[in-house]
């Protein structure tokens, strides 16, 4: 009986001794290389919160992913990035993907990450004439052309039956509209968060601030090139996995993220907790943005804007298999 018994511990022994052998050299083998990945984002605008937290808490990591976040005051230069071969994926609003595929570049639509429509609008000077929504006739008026602080402006002129010619836009770059204001090179600015609220910070008394709500819901999308999508399509449903968490937590935690996020670290911790209810965060591709793109496509093409005059059919934009095998309820595009 003895003699069994020590048979049998002989064999546990054994074993263990091959497991814990088996352990070693498993653990000595060199871990799979992240995939590397470069995304252009507009870190100063708070749609980009799933980028951030994806990056800070470990979400992409967790995906075998090593990204390296390239930051831009825009998602317009963000997707010019991509076009230059700098970035693999960038996040931007509507109008720069309606512009690229007005020029027929290959530009789609991964997913949506973020939507509001209260982070747009405009800011005067009082001190300048400027006090009510048709004072802005004749006025100097920076603006960033061709993105959705031209579209803004737009479209607020017109609710104040004006034309664009009826004013005088000068083009800047975003994180530069808040200074021509205050050295009086303009009236008035069009734009978005945080700039805007900055600026009227940075001009107290003196500044008046015009909502674009009605006017803008600003739809913010992670988009690739058609070669990314053809040649990595492996690789973005992990990406989209990363962001799907990032937005959960971009939505439920505001208080961890203030100080986080470069668009909300320097501005007062109130405001931002406050304003929060108003933002989106969730990946989809949803029927709508499908509407808005023809939207702002109308719009360029009423103001020749764009190199072409023909509506593109904006489904051949949209890249639709990564989100199906992530969340395929988000998807509801027509197709």
């Amino acid at each position: 009986m003895r003699s069994r018994t020590m048979q049998i511990l002989a064999l546990l022994f054994l074993l263990l001794a091959v497991a814990v052998a088996w352990l070693w050299h498993r653990n000595r083998q060199p871990a799979s290389p992240a995939e590397p990945l470069v995304i252009a984002a507009n870190t100063e605008y708070v749609g980009t919160c799933a980028v951030v937290a994806a990056q800070t808490r470990g979400y992409f990591a967790a995906q075998g992913l090593q990204v390296k976040v390239l930051p831009f005051s825009s998602g317009k230069a963000s997707l010019q990035a991509v076009l230059d071969g700098k970035a693999d994926v960038a996040t931007v609003a509507d109008i720069p993907i309606v512009f690229a595929a007005m020029d027929g570049l290959p530009v789609k639509v991964l997913a949506t990450l973020f939507r509001t429509g209260k982070d747009h609008g405009i800011v005067g000077r009082r001190d300048h004439g400027v006090v009510t929504p048709a004072s802005l006739k004749g006025k100097r008026i920076g603006v960033s052309q061709g993105t959705s602080g031209h579209f803004t402006l737009d479209v607020f002129l017109n609710w104040q039956r004006m034309e664009g010619r009826e004013v005088t836009m000068v083009n800047y770059k975003p994180e530069e509209l808040g200074q021509a204001l205050q050295r009086g090179e303009v009236d008035a600015i069009s734009g978005w968060e945080p700039f805007l609220g900055a600026t009227v910070k940075q001009l107290g008394d003196a500044a008046v601030s015009f909502s674009g709500e009605q006017a803008y819901e600003s739809i913010y999308n992670l988009v690739a090139l058609q070669r990314f999508t053809s040649q990595h399509a492996a690789v973005i449903p992990r990406v989209l996995r990363a962001l799907a968490e990032a937005s959960a937590y971009c939505e439920r935690a505001p208080q961890e993220l203030y100080g986080v996020l470069p668009a909300t670290a320097h501005l007062n911790r109130d405001e931002v907790l406050n304003a929060w209810p108003n933002y989106h965060f969730g990946l989809e591709l949803d029927q709508s943005l499908l509407l808005a793109l023809e939207d702002r496509a109308r719009w360029a093409i009423r103001n020749r804007l764009g190199s072409s005059r023909e509506m593109p059919n904006f489904l051949d934009n949209m890249y639709l298999e990564g989100l199906v095998e992530v969340r395929p309820a988000a998807v509801t595009v027509i197709h």
